[in-house]
């Protein structure tokens, strides 16, 4: 995929593809997809093993779809996506994300020319469950000071990437945790990360994360790259 004479770091419509991780979306997926394709040109959804009509929504209103035989993750199912494009935004299926606001970071890529941003709800906490925004407020708190960097959500799924940080982001772990990583390994890479203020949303979508394990998994992944800062 070809940037269309606008600067090597500076994205445009034509060079920007979003991948959607899914699992069990057969509800919101397919409107998704449609307010996506009004934005971008490029779109790829990768079911993680869903056993309803995730796969058969999207293709229907005009996705490319990948089907995981069976759940890998969400971690895994970003990775699926990052190996076909050059510059990437994530967006989950549940409509959580605004396709609209997808301009945004690419606006904000072209103003600041970094390579990964960040959506931030935090600047419209009013919208968000409270267990939920002092829960973020903790765990921004404890990734940034890791990083070395303030990033304001870091539980926050919608992003964009730029080509030359993913070859860096295709190891790692494979679950909710992933996410998280993807900060860490970035700024290890001297990576300035930039925050895009976005909507908050929360409707009737079903989080797939399990409490206990996921939780579990972000604190294990925490204190390995404590041990390593030393």
């Amino acid at each position: 995929m070809e940037s269309v004479a606008r600067g090597e770091n500076e994205p445009s419509r034509a060079s920007v593809a979003a991948i959607i991780p899914a699992y069990f979306e057969e509800k919101h997926v397919a409107d998704v997809v449609r307010r996506t394709l009004l934005q971008l040109d490029h779109l790829l959804v990768i079911d993680d093993g869903s056993a309803d009509a995730t796969a058969a929504n999207a293709r229907a209103t005009g996705a490319e779809v990948v089907v995981h035989p069976q759940n890998r993750g969400k971690g895994e199912s970003i990775k699926t996506g990052l190996r076909h494009f050059e510059y990437v935004v994530i967006l989950d299926g549940d409509g959580q994300h605004l396709p609209e606001e997808i301009n945004r970071f690419i606006s904000a890529a072209s103003s600041h020319g970094a390579k990964l941003l960040v959506g931030t709800r935090m600047n419209d906490v009013s919208r968000m469950p409270l267990l939920r925004r002092l829960v973020n407020r903790y765990m921004s708190h404890k990734i940034s000071r890791i990083c070395g960097q303030q990033i304001p959500d870091t539980q926050c799924g919608f992003r964009m990437v730029h080509r030359e940080l993913i070859p860096d982001l295709l190891g790692g772990t494979g679950r909710f945790d992933y996410e998280t990583e993807m900060l860490i390994v970035a700024s290890q890479k001297g990576c300035q990360i930039e925050s895009v203020p976005i909507s908050t949303v929360y409707s009737d979508e079903v989080s797939s994360i399990h409490p206990v394990r996921d939780t579990l998994r972000f604190f294990k992944l925490i204190r390995r790259y404590q041990k390593m800062q030393g």
